[in-house]
């Protein structure tokens, strides 16, 4: 029987200072004329006001482009608007994507006292030649200075992006990276692979990356090297000290509902009683969502669609899933894929005690293999 899962809030951004080579999200360079902010903000504090499936929520998520180029204010604003709708849970996690590159690093105590509990700074590297080559706006220093700022701040709960396979990195070099982030001793790593997507500048001009014997080295080195200092990997590319995974992001991957609100954002709302499971996505340029009087686009999961969505989030995490949590979030009978999960634990690219299925170790490595069969 499908019943409601946790709901989180993903507010989209769209702006940054500059657009990243590698970057394929919905973000688009700040206009000369500057953002509109107030305009922006007043559209999204109207969708949290006439919402109808807004419920309580237990996480938000501020990404971009670049949240933090947005004042306090803003995000007090937000906030405000959350708690007039009284659907806000006391302790819910609000994290806020944050540019080191920008002044904004100065504001972190005023976003701190707007409600934002938990900062996620995009370093991607500390090395400044390999930032220069990612289209990066700061440099090493500059990722430094916005952590120490952020803990003076009194933010107890930070996330460093960090990237490897970057152009002409060498292993030691993407292991310097790491060392440089865990000596910050931040709650939480995401670390992951850079990949060439398309409708990208990488994509049609290819930079000269690591081979993949080199990358794969590296991988494994990274994860040891993480897992030795205390973060242990929770999912694929997120690595987190005890009680500090992002628990937004879990309610990703558990296949939970989220509200997705602001330019290009995207959303999943479960129906349990009329047995739907809804799929949103919003207008995707900006100065179209501004315009736009109706600014939302759905789509519903097919009911032969639900088993994959479910195993390609849930199988990402060490964790695994539980029988009764595919059925509570599917509202499929596990013996509709029982058979075939028998096969993926012959081949050993499964494992479980029958009261929790995840990938083994085997299949973690060849996680894109194990996906690629389901």
């Amino acid at each position: 029987m499908l019943e409601l899962p946790p709901l989180g809030l993903y507010v989209h951004i769209p702006w940054c200072v500059r657009k990243c080579p590698y970057c394929d999200f919905n973000s688009h360079e700040r206009p000369g004329a500057g953002i509109p902010e107030a305009a922006y903000v007043e559209a999204l504090c109207g969708e949290i006001a006439l919402n109808k499936k807004i419920r309580l929520i237990e996480t938000v998520f501020f990404g971009g482009g670049t949240p933090s180029l947005f004042q306090p204010e803003s995000f007090a604003r937000l906030h405000g608007r959350l708690a007039e709708r009284k659907c806000l849970a006391p302790e819910a996690e609000i994290t806020l994507e944050a540019n080191p590159g920008t002044a904004e690093a100065g504001r972190f105590a005023a976003y701190r006292a707007a409600g934002i509990n938990r900062l996620s700074i995009g370093v991607q590297s500390f090395d400044d030649a390999a930032l220069a080559r990612l289209g990066r706006i700061h440099g090493g220093a500059d990722a430094r200075a916005a952590f120490t700022i952020a803990r003076e701040a009194g933010f107890d709960n930070i996330n460093l992006d960090l990237m490897f396979g970057l152009p002409r990195q060498s292993q030691s070099q993407a292991l310097r990276d790491l060392e440089t982030a865990i000596a910050l001793a931040p709650e939480h790593i995401s670390w992951y692979q850079l990949t060439l997507e398309p409708n990208t500048v990488f994509w049609r001009r290819p930079p000269r990356l690591p081979p993949e014997r080199l990358i794969d080295t590296a991988q494994e080195a990274g994860i040891a090297l993480l897992e030795s200092a205390g973060y242990a990997r929770y999912e694929v590319s997120a690595f987190a000290r005890p009680g500090k995974a992002c628990r937004h992001n879990l309610n990703y991957w558990r296949f939970g509902d989220y509200l997705g609100i602001g330019a290009g954002a995207h959303g999943k709302l479960t129906d349990p009683a009329a047995d739907r499971i809804i799929r949103t996505r919003k207008t995707r340029m900006p100065s179209h969502y501004l315009a736009a009087a109706e600014k939302t686009m759905t789509s519903e999961v097919a009911h032969g669609e639900r088993p994959l969505e479910y195993l390609m989030n849930t199988l990402r995490l060490r964790e695994g899933f539980a029988p009764a949590d595919f059925e509570r979030r599917t509202g499929i009978a596990f013996d509709a894929i029982g058979e075939k999960l028998e096969c993926l634990r012959r081949d050993g690219l499964l494992e479980g005690d029958g009261n929790t299925i995840r990938a083994s170790a085997r299949g973690y490595r060849l996680l894109d293999s194990l996906l690629g069969k389901l």
